[in-house]
């Protein structure tokens, strides 16, 4: 088992891809927290995570809004006193935010938003980093999503919390570097999960024709896998993915089952990093 002795907190864990991630954390050997932001679900999640887990295998649930400092506060704390210590940080929690055009957007619903999304991502580190720096060792996976690398027009909340939460995942890896903490961010792909739901619930007018047009292909598909983004979140929560930091792996394209093995390449390039591209990138030469 990959994960097995490891403890673990997955953020909005109770539905969706968080609630995939802790069920393979548990199948894996670990033990699990995981939150969401309504009693009913979290109660729901633990019921059904509880049945799933191996002997030995723990599960804790709690309600927490990621986007307020003393629930992030309240979680960690709970989780190291009933584990003793917590190995893994998993931040999954997101909202899709306002969907339309920049100027019709509710400039609160924007900024609610980032709050969650990116400052949720900041509380939980916060929280942890310092219990991963007495230990020497943790792993925390940040979860982007799309318009992280590229334009997502009428998603701007979205799109700029989750390009904002790998440049974050990147200075924070240089930070730790040497502590023996990796921080990396997966991009898990295109899933038919409930946040889809409400994206294709928006319509053409909101978010754009070619989106919706896009929207109703994947739904046709199937998406992407979910049980791939939430193993990808295990390898790079186990001792496999040991010294892979300040990255930014698609579970659906890349071939991160053997990073490992290309460790000290991995290290020495900024593969799989944002980067500026210049005209000599593309083997033009304006100067």
């Amino acid at each position: 088992m990959k994960l097995q002795g490891r403890t673990g907190i997955v953020t909005g864990g109770t539905t969706g891809l968080g609630f995939e991630i802790a069920r393979a954390f548990l199948v894996e050997g670990g033990s699990v927290a995981v939150c969401g932001r309504s009693e009913p679900s979290v109660a729901s999640a633990c019921e059904r995570l509880s049945a799933l887990a191996p002997s030995g295998g723990r599960v804790i649930a709690v309600v927490c809004d990621v986007s307020r400092e003393e629930d992030v506060r309240g979680l960690a704390a709970r989780a190291l006193a009933e584990f003793g210590k917590v190995d893994v940080l998993v931040n999954n929690a997101a909202v899709l935010g306002p969907i339309g055009r920049l100027e019709d957007m509710d400039v609160d619903e924007w900024r609610a938003a980032i709050e969650t999304n990116l400052f949720g991502v900041v509380m939980t580190c916060r929280a942890l980093v310092p219990h991963f720096r007495a230990n020497g060792y943790g792993k925390i996976v940040n979860l982007s999503g799309g318009g992280a690398t590229s334009p997502r027009p009428y998603f701007s909340a979205y799109a700029a919390s989750k390009a904002a939460v790998v440049r974050l995942s990147e200075n924070l890896a240089e930070e730790l570097r040497g502590t023996g903490v990796d921080v990396n961010a997966i991009a898990p792909g295109a899933l038919n999960t409930r946040m889809f739901t409400e994206l294709l619930a928006a319509g053409p007018e909101r978010m754009g024709a070619a989106e919706f047009v896009q929207a109703q292909r994947q739904i046709e598909s199937g998406g992407a896998s979910i049980e791939r983004a939430a193993a990808l979140c295990v390898y790079l929560s186990s001792a496999s993915s040991d010294g892979i930091t300040g990255r930014l792996i698609s579970a659906a394209w890349d071939p991160w089952t053997k990073l490992d093995r290309r460790l000290e390449e991995l290290q020495n390039s900024d593969i799989y990093t944002l980067r500026r591209i210049v005209p000599e990138d593309r083997a033009k030469h304006w100067s």
